[in-house]
């Protein structure tokens, strides 16, 4: 059985981590200065990269090679320990399935003894968020003097469920939603190293649905490959997710800009009859109308705008800008953005967008 590609194009080293150059900086300037601090938090969305990034930065601090730049270099004892999950000196614990008062106990007689081989033993604590409130109160105490031979790495997809005393003892750090742009070109890289012939617009639609988590994106890939044999077009990926064709989402931005209400609504009837995914619906708009702003305002974008969708598209925005003005897309892009936020409240999942076809008809 193959390995799922998020595993396999898993980061093993900083310049490998995709769109938190942010973060990347710091740390790999903390390792490279030496300056090591007790206790890391990283918070951010699901699949961009937190618990890699946590990973290799334990084993960039416990690297034997000299050259500080290069570490992690995973080649020496210590990084090929923590890469085969073998090393006595790298803890993680789930704290979704680990929460309780006991288990922090547990961490708190295991941060005692030395390490057994590196610099540091390091700690990783997944979902650091649904530890107890008791199970919180006794990691506080260990954070607060923890020996100096241990590092703790906090990982939360929900900041705001952690202690504020908690991050106050930690170096903080935010991770953010990966581009569409990055998203895409991670996803290119991977298809070119796995030999799989992919279009543009193909893999525009993938980093859309992502919602900017790469491990989303890498599993949706995996999905698509699994239908396909070496070879993949726009038509299967729409299909496989449920998406309305090219024409028909040209056909609902248009009516939007004539504000043809009449077409608009047909066209979502149709999509909706052939169960089409209503958040990925307004994905796609969305995405098509930012990119139309973009392109009137510059023309210049019109190459960057080739990496991402078709030459039948292109030539369908390009005739569209030259009809539209820029004031009647970023009001249609601001409805929809409104109305996309809405849709988990919606009694149906078809009516904020019809609310928003009402008010565009109305522009």
């Amino acid at each position: 059985m193959s390995e799922v590609l998020y595993r396999k194009y898993r980061p093993q080293k900083f310049e490998d981590i995709v769109g938190e150059g942010h973060v990347v900086k710091v740390l790999r300037a903390s390792v490279e200065r030496e300056r090591i601090s007790h206790a890391y938090l990283f918070s951010g969305p699901r699949g961009t990269g937190k618990t890699s990034a946590a990973r290799i930065f334990a084993r960039a601090i416990n690297c034997l090679n000299s050259d500080t730049k290069k570490r992690p270099d995973n080649t020496c004892e210590i990084c090929k320990e923590f890469l085969s999950a073998i090393a006595l000196d790298l803890v993680e614990i789930d704290a979704a399935s680990s929460r309780g008062i006991d288990e922090i106990r547990a961490l708190k007689e295991a941060v005692e003894p030395l390490p057994f081989k590196s610099r540091y033993k390091v700690f990783i604590i997944d979902e650091v968020h649904m530890l107890t409130k008791e199970a919180f109160n006794a990691l506080l105490k260990t954070l607060e003097e923890p020996p100096r031979h241990v590092i703790f790495i906090l990982a939360t997809t929900e900041i705001d469920k952690v202690l504020d005393t908690i991050i106050s003892r930690t170096q903080h750090f935010e991770f953010r939603k990966i581009a569409e742009e990055e998203l895409e070109l991670a996803l290119k890289k991977i298809t070119e190293k796995e030999k799989i012939k992919i279009d543009s617009e193909s893999l525009g639609i993938l980093s859309v649905l992502a919602e900017g988590s790469l491990r989303d994106a890498q599993s949706m890939l995996d999905q698509v490959l699994s239908f396909s044999e070496g070879s993949v077009d726009a038509t299967q990926v729409r299909d496989i997710f449920g998406l309305p064709s090219r024409e028909r989402i040209n056909g609902m931005v248009e009516s939007f800009l004539r504000k043809d209400a009449k077409t608009s609504f047909k066209i979502v009837r149709e999509a909706m009859a052939e169960n089409m995914d209503s958040a990925a619906l307004f994905k796609l708009l969305i995405r098509n109308f930012r990119f139309l702003i973009y392109l009137k305002i510059d023309r210049e974008f019109e190459e960057e705008l080739k990496k991402y969708i078709s030459e039948a598209e292109m030539a369908f925005f390009k005739k569209i800008t030259s009809e539209f003005e820029v004031n009647d897309m970023e009001k249609i892009l601001i409805e929809l953005n409104f109305a996309y936020s809405n849709l988990n409240w919606a009694y149906l999942p078809e009516l904020p967008l019809e609310l928003a076809i009402l008010k565009i008809s109305q522009i």
